[in-house]
């Protein structure tokens, strides 16, 4: 449905995004996620027609809509944009907003399929409100709606949740993901917030100064990450250091690790490894202790900040259930549980 091949976006000969390729099959929900800045939004503005490319090319439904000679109009390409702030029209009712774009239908088929969506997205009986009665994540919806109407062949999201309270974002996530992948719709989002990511996107695309570092799903993010700046985006961890013994195995003030057999290292190799709460197991018996320097409590479990007795006082997180419950400056026993290990050379600096 959406072929990226090696687009780069500039503005006066700056350039936002450099080099970007991803593929989304029909149906598919991707995401760009990144920290401001890094390109996202540009991509995601090139895909709609907004900005002309540089170079490289996008194709929709295998057919060429941008490069660097060729360039067809947002209005021809059958594409949908949500945007922040919905952009809803204040002197147009639900039911109006929704039917805005929907030129080619008679009256009778622009109330099926007004009537149809509203019961989607959860507001039957809402068709007659205005949008200032409703609230922001009622909002939202109707501008889904309103951009799903004409069933376009590509849906883009711009920050959807950004203007939401942080409870509603998941939640809100997971129903337009419901609402999307019922109505069959190809979506490409961008945002800066795992999370959202996370409950929406069946892929993700993890940008950082313009490139597009990694393109995978969730889980493979999140445990083999390709880069150090993935790694340290997606998730939340501390990198710790270490060196490959005459073993071919990670050295550190935390114990003695084994490597992948494929992991390239060699013996005297200075590296780091990455740790993540899930892998800090509170262990009373343990002989290796950490300090408790904050603490949050989150119903069944704490999320700790430990600074580490072993490792130059290095900082980690441990999520461990709420039973235990210690107190600030407390020394208590962790243990390591890596399953997978995350590795990098120590002066790996890849953006």
């Amino acid at each position: 449905m959406l072929s990226l091949k090696n687009v780069t976006v500039s503005y006066q000969n700056v350039k936002a995004a450099h080099d970007v390729t991803f593929e989304l099959s029909s149906g598919q929900i991707g995401c760009l996620l990144g920290p401001s800045g890094c390109g996202k939004t540009s991509v995601l503005r090139a895909i709609a027609g907004f900005e002309r490319l540089t170079d490289g090319t996008i194709r929709l439904r295998e057919q060429l809509v941008s490069d660097k000679n060729n360039h067809i109009e947002p209005e021809k390409r059958h594409v949908s944009v949500v945007f922040q702030d919905y952009a809803l029209f204040p002197h147009l009712s639900v039911a109006q907003n929704i039917a805005f774009g929907l030129h080619q239908q008679n009256s009778a088929q622009k109330h099926q399929r007004v009537t149809e969506l509203l019961e989607l997205i959860g507001l039957s009986g809402y068709g007659s409100r205005y949008p200032h009665a409703l609230s922001g994540g009622q909002q939202q919806r109707v501008a889904l709606a309103r951009a799903m109407a004409a069933k376009p062949d590509l849906l883009l999201l711009d920050e959807p949740f950004s203007s939401l309270d942080a409870e509603l974002r998941d939640e809100l996530a997971k129903q337009l993901r419901t609402i999307l992948k019922h109505e069959k719709t190809t979506a490409v989002m961008v945002t800066h917030d795992q999370h959202e990511a996370f409950a929406m996107a069946d892929v993700i695309g993890v940008m950082n100064k313009g490139r597009l570092l990694q393109w995978s799903d969730a889980y493979v993010l999140y445990h083999r990450p390709k880069s150090r700046f993935v790694a340290s985006f997606v998730g939340d961890g501390v990198f710790l250091p270490a060196t490959v013994d005459n073993n071919i195995k990670l050295n550190s003030g935390l114990g003695v690790f084994t490597l992948e057999p494929d992991s390239g290292f060699i013996q005297g190799d200075k590296v780091v490894f990455l740790i993540r709460p899930d892998d800090i197991i509170h262990d009373d018996k343990s002989e290796t202790l950490a300090k408790v320097i904050d603490r949050s409590f989150q119903g069944s479990h704490i999320l700790y900040q430990l600074e580490l007795q072993q490792v130059g006082h290095a900082k980690v997180l441990c999520l461990a259930p709420s039973h235990h419950d210690h107190q600030l400056n407390e020394l208590i026993g962790i243990r390591l549980d890596l399953e997978h290990m995350i590795v990098f050379a120590d002066n790996d600096d890849s953006i």
